[in-house]
This record gives C-alpha cells, sequence and structure tokens, in this order.
C-alpha cells in the first residue's frame, strides 16, 4: 500500500460525512491512479462531483478541504454533475485526462462514460502549449541565476508538458502511450526535436539520477526542445 492511501481513506470519509446525499462522486486521477507517482514531485490529484455546489454546501466542505490542504496537498477540484457534462468542450485535457487514468473513491464512476468533444482539442492543446511556454519562460526570468530555481522549475513543469505532450499525440491521431516517457519520445520522434533533456528530468523526478543533473545546460535543451515542439505541433495542425 502507498503511503498515501491512508490519508485518502480518512478524507474520503470526511467527505461523505460533509456531503451526505449530496456527493455523487470523488475521484483520485492523475499520476497516483496511473503508476506514475513519485513522492515529493507528485501530488495527489482529486475531483468531487456533487449534486449542488451552493453556499451552504461549500461551507460544510470547507473543514474538511482546509485540513486536507493545510497537510500540504492541492484542494480538490469540485463541480456539479450539470457541470461535468456542460463543460466538457472547455475542459476537453482535463477530462480526457481524468476519464483516462482515474480511481473511484466514493460514489459512481461519473467520468467512465463522460463524452468528450474533440472539436475543441486540439486548440485546447495548442492553447496550453504556448500558455505553458510563456510560464517557463517568466519562471526562469524570476529565477535569475538561481540553480535551485531553475532546477525547481524543471521538475515542476515537467509533468505538465508530458501531459500536453500525451495530447499532442492524441491531436495527431495517433493513440498516446500511457508512460510520461514514451509520450515524449514519441512526439519527439514525430515533430524531431530533443527528448533527452526531458528524459534526464524524469529521470531526477523517479529517483534515478541526483537532482545536481539539472543544470544550465540541461534547462537550456529543455527550453529550446519546447519551442521546437510547440511550433512543429503548429504547422502540422495549420488549417484543421
Amino acid at each position: 500500500m502507498m503511503d498515501y492511501e491512508k490519508e485518502l481513506g480518512g478524507l474520503v470519509e470526511q467527505v461523505k460525512r460533509a456531503a451526505g446525499a449530496n456527493l455523487r462522486s470523488f475521484v483520485l486521477y492523475g499520476s497516483a491512479a496511473g503508476g506514475e507517482y513519485h513522492g515529493g514531485h507528485s501530488d495527489l490529484n482529486l475531483v468531487g462531483v456533487f449534486d449542488h455546489l451552493d453556499a451552504d454546501a461549500l461551507a460544510r466542505l470547507h473543514p474538511v478541504v482546509d485540513f486536507w490542504t493545510r497537510k500540504g496537498h492541492p484542494a480538490p477540484l469540485l463541480l456539479t454533475l450539470h457541470e461535468l457534462h456542460s463543460a466538457a468542450d472547455v475542459f476537453a485535457i482535463e477530462f480526457l485526462d481524468i476519464r483516462a487514468r482515474h480511481r473511484v473513491l466514493a460514489g459512481d464512476d461519473v467520468f467512465a462514460g463522460l463524452e468528450v468533444p474533440m472539436d475543441r482539442h486540439r486548440h485546447q492543446v495548442e492553447r496550453e502549449l504556448r500558455t505553458n511556454l510563456l510560464r517557463l519562460r517568466q519562471a526562469a526570468l524570476a529565477a535569475g541565476d538561481g540553480d535551485s530555481e531553475l532546477r525547481a522549475i524543471l521538475l515542476g513543469s515537467a509533468a505538465t508538458f508530458a501531459t500536453l505532450f500525451r495530447h499532442a499525440l492524441l491531436a495527431l491521431g495517433v493513440e498516446p502511450p500511457e508512460s510520461r516517457r514514451e509520450a515524449c519520445r514519441r512526439l519527439a520522434a514525430l515533430l524531431d526535436f530533443d527528448a533527452a533533456p526531458f528524459e534526464t528530468v524524469l529521470d531526477v523526478r523517479e529517483g534515478k539520477r541526483p537532482e545536481s543533473a539539472l543544470d544550465r545546460g540541461v534547462f537550456s535543451a529543455y527550453l529550446a526542445a519546447i519551442v521546437a515542439a510547440v511550433d512543429a505541433f503548429d504547422r502540422r495542425t495549420a488549417g484543421a
């Protein structure tokens, strides 16, 4: 049993007591649900689906979520069942990821049969790639000469870009692999950019290499690879 399972079990019981019949589903998704969780670098990603989320419902859930976030975990995403279905076109990336890798902790499996329209997916992928490239540059500017800051940027952004690489493959008509590492390799081969810096960062996240392996050369190659990936994806999907 992973060391977070007991914490999750306690949280779920508190959510069930606080929400009662209002709770429709409580789901773990992301790396912890897909076998790629690495303590220290991965989050426990949770989403709760309810019949309603008015002010009274949020007030009842507040002490539970507050306790959870004070332990250093991200707050669960909360949405209503109606919002789950009506917002699928806006959150195509997020909902496809949850549908592909999730574990139901309480209630019904509301994601299993969720219909996600794919006509907006490609545009969201490109927007998220470009948005996160801008954020990466902003973070690098703020870090300046700080080596530890650059390492934190690399470790913190790798999972996001690996997720977007999986979705870029999907948008290009390629069935994406479950593994982050393999998704990076396949997209790099398809769009002709260097996957080596991503593999170095993933090695550090997985405890295979020390953090000192993340030097400025790795960051430079990582940034250049992302720029190349974004530009190549844009060219491949232009007019689609």
